[in-house]
């Protein structure tokens, strides 16, 4: 299972590279049932391959000029304090339930996948104090379930200091080494950790990431962001019908499926039943 474990790592890594951001969603599913660790222990390690990755992603946006350090500095002290509390606030949580919000948050994460990144007007910002207020929920969200929260920490330094898509990103890698570091330890204040599998997920994944972000040039990403987001759909029905019961995974699953049909039917004009039932609406109005 450990070569298993490494080598899904490195794929999680690649897709990491690739979609900017995202792939980290998997690694808490696949350290679970996969390698086998508890809950906990999955979301500690999770947490520290993710802050190790974006770490190294980070710097290479830096270098690129894509990383605005106050904005970053701003939202990221308040995303510690939360961390913090989210990695304490797990010891008390029990191991089913932790899984079962990781679930929700991989819809989420699934569902702004499928939307897409939307660049911000000039103009639209948010008021400090709430910002500030966002960075702790996010820093909660990722210290309490190893999530990196990608797909919230982008839209709000956007909206925060009217930064454009791309330092908008860079920028959220910042924030979110900052918040797993202080998730970290918050976990490791009441948890062991299996460094060797730890130190092995890391390389794999950040090996992998740097392999995608060269690959990245050579593929579509809104395409691959979208295929993606219905494949994590996918895993968070599987999660719930593991955690909760068959039943509802099974329907999860199988919602997710049509709906990924419409979608592609109506992306590919080979038939679009939306858009049918609205061509029927006026003709029954008519009549």
């Amino acid at each position: 299972m450990m070569a298993l474990t490494v080598a899904l790592a490195v794929l999680v890594g690649v897709s990491l590279g690739l979609l900017g951001g995202g792939g980290s969603i998997l690694l808490v599913p696949l350290l679970t049932y996969v390698a086998g660790l508890p809950a906990k222990e999955a979301i500690a390690v999770s947490l520290l391959v993710v802050g190790v990755t974006s770490a190294v992603a980070a710097v290479s946006h830096a270098r690129g000029g894509r990383v605005q350090w106050r904005t970053g500095m701003l939202f990221g002290s308040a995303g510690i304090v939360g961390a913090y509390a989210g990695g304490l606030l797990s010891h008390l949580v029990p191991g089913t339930v932790l899984l079962v919000a990781f679930a929700v948050v991989m819809v989420a994460a699934g569902l702004a996948m499928l939307r897409g990144r939307r660049e911000c007007t000039a103009g639209q910002r948010i008021p400090v104090p709430k910002a500030l207020g966002q960075g702790v929920a996010v820093g909660m969200l990722t210290g309490l379930l190893g999530a990196g929260g990608g797909f919230l920490v982008v839209p709000a330094l956007a909206l925060l200091g009217g930064l454009t898509m791309p330092v908008a990103v860079g920028t959220s890698l910042v924030v979110i080494a900052m918040n797993c570091v202080a998730g970290l330890a918050g976990h490791l204040s009441g948890a062991s950790l299996d460094w060797r599998l730890a130190a092995m997920v890391t390389a794999a994944a950040v090996g992998g990431a740097l392999l995608g972000s060269r690959l990245a040039s050579r593929v579509n990403p809104d395409s691959l962001r979208a295929g993606f987001g219905w494949f994590v759909l996918l895993m968070a029905s599987l999660i719930l019908a593991q955690e909760v019961h068959p039943a509802v995974g099974l329907a999860t699953a199988g919602l997710t499926v049509l709906a990924a049909a419409v979608w592609l039917g109506c992306r590919t004009d080979v038939y679009c039943p939306i858009r049918a039932l609205l061509h029927r609406a006026p003709a029954a109005t008519a009549r």
